[in-house]
């Protein structure tokens, strides 16, 4: 399964009701032709759905400080850069954007937030544009977005950040319910969050709508959402 994050929940009910038991995950780009990690069949059931597997052969994976450039940890959260013989040479004729994306030393900067663990599972946090800073607290939507697929009436969902005064920025949560389900409410999903998510990670707007902006690839388009909210609110 490619193209897009596929949340735990998903995959978790694609294994065990159509039981596609040996679907895989994989992660990459068009720009690295395109597979960079893939789970395996042999992998534990947490390691299948929770992560997008470990490298391929013959490439190199990395997490780095997206400011610094440094190397993080296993476990911290950073850029997910990869280097091989998979990725692209450059931007047809953009060499300054050719730059931004491929660094001296061969990484390609994929622009996601992610983590490794201490086996070479790669966690795919989310994207580093789509990172809300809320009070000067980092927020990770795909974190919240996945607690959020446990709630019954909801069908999907999709956490951004919107303008705050106060804070800088606060969450929404852009939810389409299941059908039949009774309209969702703000405070009753806090109800539903509250001791289970930080509450800083609870979001503070709801909005219930039939579908989300796609590109023509099927990704969804946040930054579309954003821009409905704030016309919307008045933000």
């Amino acid at each position: 399964m490619a193209g897009s994050l596929c949340p735990i929940e998903v995959m978790n009910r694609v294994i065990s009701e159509m039981n596609m038991r040996d679907v895989a995950i994989c992660y990459g780009m068009t720009e690295t032709s395109p597979v960079s990690t893939m789970t395996r069949s042999v992998d534990t059931m947490a390691q299948r759905t929770e992560s997008v597997g470990r490298t391929m052969p013959r490439l190199e994976s990395q997490v780095v400080d997206p400011v610094t450039g440094e190397v993080m940890e296993r476990g911290e959260i950073g850029e997910l850069c990869t280097r091989g013989y998979s990725v692209m040479k450059g931007y047809w004729d953009q060499p300054v954007k050719t730059a931004e994306a491929i660094d001296a030393e061969g990484w390609m900067h994929t622009g996601d937030l992610a983590r490794m663990d201490e086996d070479g599972y790669i966690v795919i946090e989310g994207r580093i544009k789509d990172m809300v800073i809320r009070g000067g607290e980092n927020v990770y939507p795909r974190e919240i977005e996945e607690f959020l697929y446990t709630h019954p009436d909801i069908q999907d969902v999709q956490v951004i950040g919107v303008p705050d005064a106060k804070y800088g920025e606060e969450l929404m949560a852009c939810i389409i319910l299941k059908p039949g389900a009774a309209p969702l409410e703000a405070d009753s999903l806090a109800e539903f969050c509250r001791g289970k998510l930080a509450h800083y990670k609870i979001p503070r707007y709801v909005d219930v709508r039939e579908s989300f902006p796609m590109t023509v690839s099927g990704k969804i388009r946040k930054v579309d959402m954003r821009q409905e909210a704030v016309a919307r609110l008045g933000l």
